[in-house]
């Protein structure tokens, strides 16, 4: 006897299209495509997400739903830096998500929340609205800008790299550009290096700026 096919839902239906756009790209994206991943027809996913601009609407609330969500109440620095470390390992393991993240003209609840929960630990901890609003876009900025670099690089091991800089940093190379050599030869290219470890540290920076946003309570 055939196996019955399970129903769709819409938790599975996001869900599928999340796992659909970490193994081959958003671009790769399309109701046609979901619907064949979860083989049914297009036209039956439309009971579930009304259209596409819906479905990567879920989609983002979903990767927001992995991030730590600030404990209004707790301290600050701390729930913000929870907040960053989590941020960027969500945005690893879904790294069609980071230029998406606030681009959503209808956010979902996992969402909102989020955003209501960083306001709020900040405005209970101390930060008027104007500081609030300057320390979101400072913690935004880095936590967006470092992943958008970090995915973007076009080197996944030491020796990808290594390779990278013996075909940039030749004789006429480093005679243009010395510091860049400089640089490289001197940090960058040195055994351990990973562009990752400066995630906390430049986290901290940010955290230590902000930190001179609040008010003395």
């Amino acid at each position: 006897m055939a196996r019955k096919r399970a129903a769709l839902t819409r938790q599975g239906v996001v869900a599928q299209a999340v796992s659909l756009a970490d193994a081959d790209g958003v671009g790769a994206l399309s109701m046609r495509a979901l619907a064949t991943r979860l083989g049914v027809e297009a036209m039956s996913l439309y009971h579930h997400v009304g259209s596409k601009d819906v479905l990567l609407d879920a989609m983002v609330d979903a990767v927001f739903a992995e991030i730590h969500l600030p404990v209004v109440g707790a301290p600050w620095r701390v729930e913000m830096r929870r907040r960053g470390v989590s941020g960027r390992a969500a945005l690893l393991r879904h790294r069609w998500a980071v230029g998406l993240m606030d681009s959503r003209r209808q956010p979902g609840p996992a969402t909102m929340a989020h955003h209501d929960a960083v306001i709020g630990c900040l405005l209970r901890d101390g930060f008027d609205l104007p500081g609030t609003a300057t320390a979101v876009a400072l913690l935004d900025a880095q936590l967006y800008g470092f992943v958008l670099q970090e995915v973007a690089l076009p080197f996944e091991t030491p020796g990808e790299l290594a390779q990278i800089g013996a075909d940039i940093l030749g004789e006429q190379a480093r005679a243009a550009y010395p510091h860049f050599a400089a640089f490289a030869d001197g940090h960058a290219l040195q055994p351990g290096f990973a562009f990752a470890d400066e995630f906390e540290p430049t986290l901290d920076l940010a955290l230590d700026a902000v930190a001179g946003l609040r008010r003395a309570l």
